[in-house]
């Protein structure tokens, strides 16, 4: 086939954005309805733009939509362009006045107590009209996130090497434990396995992360299925609560136990779950300064809190 030609003017940067929606949302309804436009409206722009490129973007079904290679390619390109666009207004605005700035932190749960906190806050009382906006979100959404400009960086658990995709940049090792109220009838035990634990509720990360595939080998390796009366949840303040007002365990990273006397640790190793605890940036975006200024900040309090497991 001939190379589409995209810069005649007949590709619109709505044909870009609605590409976006349509792999994030999985149809045309929820892409219109997520874009403010009518079905109608966004049905025919897919068409425009399928016609400019020459190729099917997507596969229609009765559930919805699902991207093609063609699709996953262009919205990749897509993404990278809106990305692009988004850093370069922002970029001026900074220029005009280096006082002020916006830079939005993707964050799941490692890192999410300690670390960015404490990275956010020097920040702040370095410059007090930068604003910090702090989206939370499983891995695998923030990167999608990522990719498409809406966040500038997502500090969290590292699950992979910097590949095409993202840099991933390590800041420092962290295990991972048991985690309960400092009251709960096991926390004097000092000899536990881990089915003494089986009665108890727990709460779990989602399906969809890479903790959660470690735990459920875990289990396995020790011959005992995952509880079955669990919650699953990825949020900080949920998880918490959870646990400060129940008889609930959790698996956390190590430092959000650390600093909460509410909360306590139980000796059941879970060798060898641990991970590296990082920033992931894009690898095709400059970071603008209000950025660089947290990822400085980060890479500071990282040094303080975690000072041999660099």
């Amino acid at each position: 086939m001939d190379t589409p030609r995209l810069l005649d003017g007949r590709l619109k940067l709505r044909h870009l954005v609605l590409v976006d929606a349509l792999t994030r949302q999985g149809s045309v309804v929820g892409a219109a309805a997520a874009l403010h436009v009518t079905q109608p409206v966004a049905t025919r722009s897919l068409h425009d733009l399928e016609s400019i490129l020459g190729v099917e973007l997507y596969e229609r079904g009765p559930r919805g939509i699902t991207p093609t290679i063609f699709g996953e390619a262009f919205t990749s390109h897509a993404r990278a362009v809106i990305a692009q666009l988004t850093q370069a207004g922002r970029h001026v605005v900074e220029l005009a006045d280096a006082d002020r700035g916006t830079v939005v932190v993707g964050t799941h749960l490692a890192g999410s107590n300690v670390l960015l906190p404490g990275a956010i806050a020097r920040l702040k009382a370095e410059r007090p009209l930068l604003t910090v906006i702090v989206r939370e979100g499983t891995p695998e959404t923030l990167l999608v996130e990522l990719e498409a400009g809406r966040v500038d960086l997502i500090v969290g658990r590292l699950t992979s090497p910097t590949d095409q995709a993202a840099i991933r940049d390590t800041l420092y090792e962290e295990s991972v434990e048991l985690v309960t109220r400092a009251r709960h009838p096991l926390a004097e035990l000092d000899s536990l396995t881990l089915a003494d634990l089986a009665d108890y509720p727990w709460i779990l990360p989602g399906v969809e992360t890479s903790l959660r595939r470690e735990l459920e080998e875990f289990f396995a390796r020790n011959g005992m299925p995952l509880p079955e009366n669990r919650v699953e949840a990825t949020s900080f303040l949920t998880v918490r609560q959870l646990l400060i007002e129940t008889d609930m365990i959790a698996v956390l990273p190590s430092l959000i136990p650390r600093d909460d006397a509410r909360l306590t640790t139980l000796p059941v190793a879970l060798d060898p779950i641990g991970h590296r605890v990082g920033i992931t940036l894009s690898p095709g975006r400059t970071l603008s300064p209000s950025a660089e200024a947290l990822v400085g900040n980060l890479r500071r309090i990282a040094a303080e809190i975690a000072p041999t497991d660099r």
